[in-house]
């Protein structure tokens, strides 16, 4: 799809999972989503200069689970174990229940979609050229082992009088492919002569078959479901010796006339 498309909400449930797992029924969802959004936004203002890229949400009755992904996962715990303590206290005076707050390190930050989307952003504010900061980004990112990666961005750019979209793209990104892994990410820069926004696409490869179910975390098929799945192929008809339905062939022939002899 395009780029009115969002990625991830594209592939969920292919190879992607949904940030929030929960249930509720229609007098609770509005509450429950609201406090949703005040977790995420409590967070990226706390810790959101440590590199935050996704935040998960579970509910289970009364409790909640927010699991940060960060690449410095030491700022996000602070000295002791302070600043993640501070964070807790706070989520648990606002949402008024049991949070548990988790965190888990980024395995490689340079080929994460929204931290690269944030470290453009950045530079952008610090009034880097940015045709550099998209070009060092896309050739990072390359070299830490993308397949592909795309970068957009729409704005003032350069402090230009009007506002115009500029992108850069390396190696294969195939947006309308179900099965392939691709991770997205915005971000937004607030420099002196406007806002501009920031969009990369990063192409990880294609997840085929179980790849995409331990993506996507879906349980695996039965045996007995997959023998039933399988279509039984058709066993060939034997021929008869005398040829095709017996009857073509010399044998088929000279049979008869000898039988009319014995009976006369």
């Amino acid at each position: 799809m395009g780029n009115k498309i969002n990625p991830v909400g594209f592939r969920l449930g292919v190879n992607k999972e949904p940030s929030a797992k929960w249930y509720a029924n229609t007098k609770t969802y509005a509450k429950l989503l609201a406090e949703d959004d005040l977790i995420r936004r409590t967070v990226t203002a706390d810790v959101g200069h440590s590199g935050v890229s996704r935040i998960d949400i579970e509910r289970a009755a009364h409790n909640v689970n927010v699991t940060i992904h960060t690449a410095k996962p030491g700022v996000v715990i602070g000295r002791g174990g302070e600043s993640i303590k501070q964070l807790r206290q706070k989520l648990d005076h606002l949402i008024g229940g049991t949070v548990a707050v988790n965190v888990q390190e980024v395995a490689n930050p340079n080929t994460n979609a929204a931290l690269i989307a944030q470290r453009i952003a950045e530079q952008l504010e610090r009034r880097f050229a940015f045709r550099r900061a998209m070009k060092q980004a896309i050739q990072r990112t390359m070299e830490s082992g993308a397949k592909g990666v795309k970068i957009r961005c729409s704005g003032r750019l350069g402090g230009a009088e009007q506002a115009r979209p500029e992108s850069y793209m390396d190696g294969r990104v195939p947006l309308q492919t179900l099965r392939a892994d691709i991770d997205y990410g915005t971000a937004r820069a607030n420099t002196t002569y406007g806002v501009i926004g920031v969009k990369v696409w990063v192409f990880h490869g294609e997840l085929v078959g179980d790849k995409q179910r331990r993506a996507a975390n879906l349980p695996r098929p039965r045996q007995d479901e997959d023998k039933n799945r399988r279509r039984r192929r058709p066993q060939a008809r034997r021929r008869p010796e005398g040829g095709a339905g017996g009857r073509s062939g010399d044998r088929a022939g000279r049979s008869r006339p000898a039988e009319r002899k014995e009976r006369k």
